[in-house]
């Protein structure tokens, strides 16, 4: 039995990948779409600071001349959704930090967000009332 050569196959299995990469946009137009509606409405009934969208998404590596066409519009994809998805976890620690700035309880598994920095603390009714109970 023949086998392919590591590029043949490499090139097999990125085009088998690219219809489940590529049908991702949808949802994360979506997610985009949606999140504009949800930060619009509940951080103006919050009054909590907008989140900037700009300051997340960064589309430009398809500016470089080293790369051919398909690998710019994968660059402009990963650069669109790994941004919004950067923006939407801003979105969401500001909405948690609004309603539950509780910090989980210890875990050695869990990798807490750099935004539980702000929490009180696990089980500290003391700390969460000095937070929240203003």
């Amino acid at each position: 039995m023949e086998y392919l050569s590591d590029e043949a196959d490499k090139r097999i299995r990125h085009m088998l990948s690219m219809p489940f990469i590529w049908i991702m946009i949808v949802p994360i137009v979506f997610l985009d779409i949606t999140l504009y509606i949800y930060q619009q409405i509940v951080f103006y009934l919050y009054d909590l600071e907008y989140i900037d969208r700009s300051k997340y998404i960064k589309i430009d590596r398809h500016k470089l001349s080293y790369l051919n066409p398909l690998e710019k519009l994968n660059c402009a994809y990963c650069g669109y959704s790994n941004g919004l998805l950067a923006y939407a976890l801003a979105i969401a620690a500001q909405t948690e930090l609004y309603w539950c700035g509780i910090k989980h309880a210890k875990d050695p598994e869990f990798v807490a967000p750099d935004h539980h920095q702000k929490f009180a603390e696990y089980n500290n009714k003391k700390d969460f009332d000095r937070k929240y109970k203003k």
